[in-house]
């Protein structure tokens, strides 16, 4: 006997083998294994059976087309009754209906079929037998079985019978069934699912075919009695019957045919609903799941897999808008993996023509190969996972992303990731992915350089969308077309050796290409990315020398291999005044050309690039050399590093003799800083940053703001006595993202006098764990409240602070509603706002569609103005339809949701990821520079325009600048045009008409675009104290002249008067709550004490600075990359990527204190991270 293959063999102490079998070992069951478990075998066996099934059909035809009735009809080898015609009698001949003529070959072949089946069956009864021998005999493919192989088995015994009829054609029915079986084993024997759309239609199909074949050639042999009907007439009639068409041209004769036509419209009556409605519902329940993207069409085509764990209709807008926003990414499909069913907006956008051709929904879930499978990940152009962030709990959505990483690495190994992680201490699971996103670490860093440099988080929003530039073409204000046209600019790169940029400047300073490239083409180079080396260095100063190989990374609106290069004659000068003059006497229209000036020029213009002196604050103006008429010249850039002069590598040194100077003057009360990396770090992979440490950690006692230790006594801000103003954040938890706040501005390149403190305004009581990480900061502290406490944001030190950042919070970003998790932030900021006004407020949003409710007025036609703009962009197609609000232009409101397009762009521009975390100094590269800012001054001026500020940069500091933020005061006047008075009521204080005059005459020049040069003199008015006698009294004077005009002035002043009041009433609760918290007072600035300098200086703040006027605002926008020829306002402030001042300091340690005795100036306190100029 032959052994079974799964066995197990043990011997015995005795030396006895004992044989275990996994199945039994009997005949019977190893027919069964054969027969029926065995999926490979019993799928052979199948098969078999159904082309056995179809040849007796086949047969039975062949029988048909060669009867002939018209010979004789009887039993084999009896005498035939000839047939001549129909009989027109109700008799019926039953002998066409019981006999045949079949010929013996035909007949032998038959036989031999029907032998073989019912063996076959019988064996496979036996086998299956399992009780009951009633339910396998009254199985109907049991009894079709021997209704066609028992009367030819038959026959064999009994030749006469061998030309009677025998309904082979019923035998369809079984192919049908054994298709069934068939389809069944080969799913398992192949390990792969059809889908069960394809099964239910091919049964549907098999049902419909099988019907009309039985109908066919039942009527035409039952026909053979009436009107002698060919098989294709029959099958006509069927068509016709079953289709409800009836002609009545071919018809049934007899009763018996009859009867069989209303059977088979019976059995189609019932059995093709119940098909149909089987095949109805499987086409819901696919369009539900999405059905599957088949293996050719990922074979042949492009596509990307989408996974997120619910997909939102804003989420849904912001992938497709900026993935298909690249040209070549047109062709590419958009697969959607999500477990969820796709709710009504997604369902309604997927059905328009431009993305239902395009992107793919399956309902399925990342962890099951089988859905992975349908999606072919494994033919994936790349995947990305994205969290969701409106879940109340953020660590569960990471672990869920995490989860889904792992499979789809495990089952598509190649395929590229492209993740995004909520929570930092939860992206080292994910490091092996291709790019990863922290959304709290980009959040955080993002809103503090909002702190030091505004409205940062508009300037990277604004670089990782894609747009056109042709944002605001159309608006007829000035600053909306050059804000949207700026707004264009992306991050492109090119190698240097294949680039018209950069080629001619192979071999010259990094600085000396980012001029010139920026005079010549426009273009601002801000770092490249060595060929030996991977990391990407942002300006990495003049010492480097440019190579071919090198890769250059540059803003512009459009990359290189799309622009055309259009030359211009260069325009000739004349030659007294060539050598004079600089690079950028005057508006530049970038000429094709770089001017370089003569040797005596240069040697004349390099005694003026020495270092200034210590005291200085802004570029000093170059001296004149005698020639009194002459405009101010600038050195040109060299091509080369020159060692003596000023680079800003020097800056470490310079700090720190100026932080020792300043501690000898100060005495002994104030400690010591120390530049170190943080010692432990909250969460494992964040960047290690070399900072500004306290020598000792502070007792977490001492972190605690509003209650004094042990070692100090201090229990309010007033008593620390800061220099610099505070910076406050709101957060509802300190988490480990909230480390990544601290270090930008703690960072090692910020010199200690800028440094502000950081007060942490926390909901819930910090762990230790983000205290023993924070201790080591200086001038870090937190106190537990809520913003929406007046006394809490009292305790804080509100009224010294400058800038207030308000963080989304985790219970409130999911609501039953949508768009209503940022309603208590709104209302809160809002009442923030109108306490404290002259405070910069940064807030957090969930939804970026809520930040047209910040700032909110009634009736503001501006702001209804600005709707319809947004609208109108929308339409045309615009990434960027939200840009023109006023809060997010000034950098005022952020959401990280808009930081998404910086994973999808990363699929096209693989290192955005990188370039984005070094300008928010989430990772410090050796050699890299950091962002910065600078304001202009009334001083500065002189340089006129952004080309020659370029130049004067980076001849000077080796400063690369990237964009400019620019306030202006703007009218919104909803009045006539010529009535000034209800215009311009704003920063003076008028006494009387001469005044008045004055002032109409400074608004009527520019309504506009106000440069916001308020003179020293303006700002000994009070602003906006207008006492009502006075209003009286210029009323009654005037009042005679301008009868007609002022009526709706009178209401304006009216209304003045009624916020006056209410301003008051704010006021005095303010300092009710201050003083019974034992505050003093005075510190709190009423808006009626501030003077309009105050106001001016404070303009950069995008907020509305005067709340008593409707009709003035400031609009603060930002400007990146600007054309070289545009105008320079005070107080402008520029972005400035600053070298490494760590770079070259152990090659150049013995130059630096020679080189360098002045410094390049120190920055002023109030500007907080603002060099000035």
């Amino acid at each position: 006997m032959s052994k079974p293959s799964h066995q197990a063999r043990q011997k015995m102490c005795t030396g006895v083998q004992v044989e275990f079998y996994v199945n039994e070992n009997t005949f019977k069951e190893r027919l069964k294994l054969f027969f029926i478990k065995n999926q490979r075998s019993s799928l052979r066996i199948r098969l078999f059976n159904f082309s056995l099934k179809l040849l007796t059909c086949l047969l039975y035809i062949v029988r048909v087309l060669l009867d002939n009735p018209e010979e004789g009809i009887g039993c084999w080898e009896c005498e035939k009754q000839n047939y001549t015609a129909f009989n027109q009698s109700t008799n019926i001949n039953w002998s066409h209906i019981f006999w045949v003529d079949r010929k013996t070959p035909l007949w032998a072949v038959q036989v031999s079929i029907a032998l073989i089946s019912f063996l076959e069956t019988m064996l496979l009864t036996y086998l299956s037998y399992k009780g009951n021998i009633w339910e396998q005999i009254f199985r109907i493919s049991f009894i079709l079985e021997m209704i066609n192989t028992v009367p030819f088995i038959i026959t064999i015994f009994w030749p006469p019978l061998r030309n009677l009829f025998i309904p082979v054609f019923l035998n369809c029915w079984l192919a049908k069934y054994a298709l069934e079986n068939m389809i069944n084993d080969l799913h398992r024997a192949i390990q792969r699912t059809q889908s069960a759309m394809f099964n239910q239609v091919l049964i549907l199909i098999c049902t419909l075919l099988c019907l009309v074949f039985t109908g066919t050639c039942g009527i035409q042999h039952l026909e053979r009695a009436g009107e002698k009907l060919s098989l294709f007439k029959s099958f006509y009639f069927c068509i016709v019957t079953f289709s409800t068409v009836g002609y009545g041209d071919v018809t049934p004769k007899i009763w018996p045919s009859q009867l069989l036509v209303v059977i088979m419209i019976c059995v189609a009556l019932v059995v093709l609903p119940l098909q149909f409605e089987e095949l109805v519902y499987l086409w819901m329940e696919r369009q539900k799941s999405g059905g599957n993207y088949s293996r050719h069409r990922a074979q042949t085509e492009k596509h990307v897999v989408l996974c997120v764990s619910s997909l939102k209709i804003d989420l849904l807008m912001d992938f497709l808008n900026e993935f298909y926003a690249h040209p070549r990414l047109q062709d590419y499909y958009v697969v959607i993996l999500c477990p969820t069913e796709m709710d009504i907006q997604v369902r309604r956008v997927l059905q328009i023509p431009l993305w239902s051709q395009r992107v793919i929904y399956l309902q399925g879930s990342a962890l099951k190969d089988q859905d992975l499978m349908r999606a072919k990940m494994d033919n994936g152009e790349a995947c990305f996972i994205l969290s969701s962030r409106n879940e109340v709990d953020r660590t569960a959505a990471d672990h869920q992303t995490i989860l889904r990483a792992w499979a789809v690495k495990d089952f598509a190994p190649n395929c590229p990731l492209y993740v995004q992680i909520l929570k930092p201490e939860n992206k080292f699971h994910v490091k092996f992915a291709d790019h990863v996103v922290c959304e709290e670490e980009c959040k955080y860093a993002m809103l503090a350089l909002n702190c030091v440099c505004p409205a940062t988080s508009t300037l990277i929003t604004l670089l990782v969308h894609t747009s056109r530039g042709q944002e605001g073409q159309e608006s007829p204000e000035q600053w909306q077309r050059m804000y949207g046209r700026c707004s264009g600019n992306e991050v492109y790169h090119i190698r240097m050796g294949d680039s018209k940029f950069f080629m001619e400047y192979e071999g010259k300073s990094f600085t000396y290409a980012a001029f010139h490239a920026h005079k010549k083409y426009g273009v601002c180079l801000i770092g490249i990315r060595r060929e030996e080396n991977k990391s990407i260095l942002l300006n990495p100063g003049p010492r480097h020398i440019m190579a071919a190989s090198d890769t250059c990374f540059y803003i512009n609106i459009t990359k290189e291999e799309n622009s055309a290069f259009i030359f211009k004659q260069e325009e000739k000068q004349k030659k007294k005044g060539f050598a004079g003059r600089g690079s950028y006497d005057g508006p530049s229209r970038l000429p094709v050309h770089s001017i370089i000036a003569s040797m005596g020029t240069v040697a004349m213009d390099l005694q003026n690039t020495e270092c200034r002196p210590a005291n200085s604050s802004k570029l000093a103006l170059p001296a004149e050399n005698g020639s009194g008429t002459r405009r101010p010249s600038i050195a040109p850039v060299l091509e080369l590093a020159d060692t003596s002069s000023l680079l800003p590598c020097d800056l470490l040194s310079d700090q720190s003799e100026d932080e020792m100077t300043q501690s000898d003057e100060e005495g002994s009360a104030v400690l010591e800083y120390v530049k170190g990396y943080p010692p432990n770090s909250p969460y494992i992979g964040s960047s290690p940053t070399l900072c500004h440490l306290l020598p000792e950690k502070a007792p977490f006692c001492c972190l605690r703001l509003d209650k004094g230790c042990k070692h100090n006594s201090f229990e309010d801000a007033k008593a620390y006595g800061f220099k610099n103003k505070l910076i406050i954040v709101s957060a509802e938890t300190a988490g480990n993202g909230l480390y990544n706040f601290i270090v930008p501005l703690r960072a090692y390149y910020r010199s200690r006098k800028e440094l502000n403190p950081i007060v942490l305004l926390l909901d819930n009581k910090p762990e230790h764990h983000f205290l023993e990480a924070i201790c080591c900061f200086p001038m870090v502290y937190y106190m537990e409240g809520t913003i929406d406490n007046l006394d809490s944001l009292l305790q804080c030190g509100i009224i010294y602070a400058d800038n207030l950042v308000v963080v989304d919070k985790e219970s409130t970003m999911s609501a039953e509603e949508d768009y209503m998790a940022d309603a208590k932030t709104i209302v809160n900021v809002q009442t923030m706002f109108r306490l404290f006004p002259s405070l910069s407020i940064i807030t957090e949003l969930t939804h970026p569609s809520n930040m047209r409710f910040m700032q909110f007025r009634a009736k503001d036609s501006y702001s209804l103005a600005l709707s319809k703009l947004e609208k109108r962009e929308r339409e045309n197609g615009s990434n960027l339809a939200f840009m023109f609000r006023l809060p997010f232009a000034a950098g005022r409101v952020f959401s990280i949701s808009m930081l998404d397009t910086l994973l999808y762009q990363s699929f096209v521009k693989d290192y955005m990821i990188t370039i984005t975390r070094l300008l928010l100094g989430l990772d410090t590269t050796p050699g890299s520079g950091y962002l910065c800012a600078m304001k202009i001054t009334e001083d500065d001026l002189w340089i006129r325009t952004y080309g020659r500020l370029f130049q004067k940069l980076c001849s000077s500091s080796a400063e690369i600048p990237i964009g400019i933020y620019r306030t202006e005061s703007h009218m919104f006047a909803t009045s006539e045009p010529h009535d000034i008075r209800a215009q311009s009521q704003i920063s003076i204080n008028v006494e009387d008409c001469e005044d008045t005059k004055d002032v109409k005459e400074h608004w009527g020049i520019k309504t506009s675009h106000h440069r916001n040069s308020c003179s020293s003199d303006q700002s000994e008015h009070p602003l906006l104290r207008r006492k009502s006698m006075q209003w009286a009294r210029r009323l009654s004077r005037k009042g005679n002249k301008h009868s007609s005009k002022t009526a709706e002035w009178i209401s304006q002043q009216r209304l003045s008067l009624y916020r006056r009041s209410e301003r008051q009433e704010l006021s005095e609760l303010v300092k009710n709550r201050m003083k019974h918290l034992g505050l003093p007072t005075t510190g709190y600035e009423d808006v009626a004490n501030l003077t309009a300098s105050d106001v001016m200086n404070r303009v950069n703040l995008g907020y509305l600075q005067d709340e008593m006027n409707d009709h003035q605002n400031t609009l603060s926008y930002v400007l990146i990359n600007p054309p070289p020829d545009t105008r320079l306002e005070l107080n402008d402030i520029v972005y400035l990527i600053r070298s490494d001042p760590l770079a070259h300091v152990a090659n150049d340690g013995h130059s630096r204190k020679s080189s360098c005795s002045n410094k390049l100036g120190s920055g002023n306190p109030e500007t907080r991270d603002e060099t000035q100029l």
